[in-house]
């Protein structure tokens, strides 16, 4: 046998070994979501009510918070309707604003008087804003870092000393490739979601003594029909345009429901990372191995984007951003999006 032959054999053995160690890693880990408490934050519309869906698929006892009281009564009576079908228990809501910490806690206390304490967090709730780094204002930065990294964390240090108790728990953060790779004209949301990932990977590193398992998910672009929500500023119609025409291209895009198949289950097996699709995994790849490649290509991606100037500083959401420059056919594929998922 060759030195050649040996290095194969050795390459597959070691091969073999990862998976195997990941395969009974995945079954040590696993827990069945039946009859577990669920809380998911910005679940009215969206992802996060994909993945309310698949809990009470899941059989579990699910609550949804957001801010709007109109989506959550919406968001209540779609996944009612299921969970009567699967014969499970119906949802609570609460309408709670996430940045104000005695509403944080209120709503808290108002999940575990329904159902028992939460066994399961999902921090999903999130705000996008759009725009060149001349327009963004500091309170963009404060309100991304207050719902994308405090708001988190607020719900962790409320919980993780009862999971402690019971040495179990499962937290599904999701923060985003853009906390993973810098992106253009999302400087805010970049910004708070990379300190999110920081939290998360930091805390799963120390709650794992304790059976308690955080998942950090890092999804890029997913077609969830959120483009009615984001914050536009500066030439905010070429922006919101942009990211439509982004946002309908399954190459550029992932399908919301698929997504939220990926992280309920990287959530039932105590996964670290999730990080989706697989364009995201190469660009998150490439960036680790090639920093400074990635980050000029960047430079040069912003290049071509929306200059300053438009409505400047002032904001306008996406119902307010639509222009004639994305054809019908790409705007439909938003709109079942937006028309399934809350999102009007």
């Amino acid at each position: 046998m060759n030195d050649t032959q040996k290095k194969l054999i050795w390459t597959a053995a070691s091969i073999a070994g990862i998976a195997l160690a990941r395969m009974l890693t995945h079954k040590h880990r696993s827990i069945d979501l039946t009859q577990k408490v669920v809380l998911i934050t910005g679940g009215s519309r969206g992802l996060g009510l994909e993945i309310a869906r698949l809990m009470v698929k899941e059989g579990a006892k699910v609550a949804i918070c957001a801010r709007d009281k109109g989506e959550l009564k919406k968001a209540k009576e779609d996944l009612d309707e299921l969970a009567a079908t699967y014969g499970t228990d119906g949802v609570y809501t609460v309408v709670c604003d996430l940045t104000k910490t005695n509403q944080l806690h209120d709503m808290l206390g108002r999940v575990k008087k329904h159902f028992g304490a939460v066994e399961v967090l999902i921090n999903n709730a999130g705000v996008i804003q759009i725009a060149p780094e001349e327009e963004m204002e500091k309170k963009e930065y404060e309100e991304a870092m207050n719902i994308h990294f405090w708001a988190p964390y607020h719900l962790m240090e409320a919980l993780l000393p009862e999971m402690k108790k019971k040495r179990e728990g499962r937290v599904v953060n999701i923060a985003s490739l853009a906390g993973k790779v810098v992106v253009p004209h999302l400087a805010p949301y970049s910004a708070s979601k990379h300190a999110l990932v920081g939290l998360s990977e930091s805390l799963h590193a120390e709650m794992q003594k304790h059976n308690i398992y955080i998942t950090t998910v890092c999804p890029g672009l997913m077609r969830t029909g959120s483009l009615q929500h984001m914050v536009h500023k500066g030439q905010h119609k070429k922006e919101h345009a942009l990211a439509e025409i982004l946002a309908s291209q399954p190459f550029t895009s992932m399908d919301a429901k698929k997504a939220a198949e990926s992280i309920v289950s990287a959530c039932k097996h105590g996964e670290t990372s999730l990080i989706i699709p697989l364009q995201a995994k190469a660009i998150t790849a490439a960036n680790g191995l090639f920093p400074g490649l990635v980050a000029d290509v960047m430079g040069l991606v912003n290049r071509i984007l929306p200059s300053p100037g438009g409505i400047g500083q002032k904001r306008a959401k996406g119902t307010n951003s639509k222009s004639d420059w994305v054809p019908a056919l790409l705007e439909a594929v938003t709109d079942r999006a937006a028309r399934r998922n809350n999102e009007y």
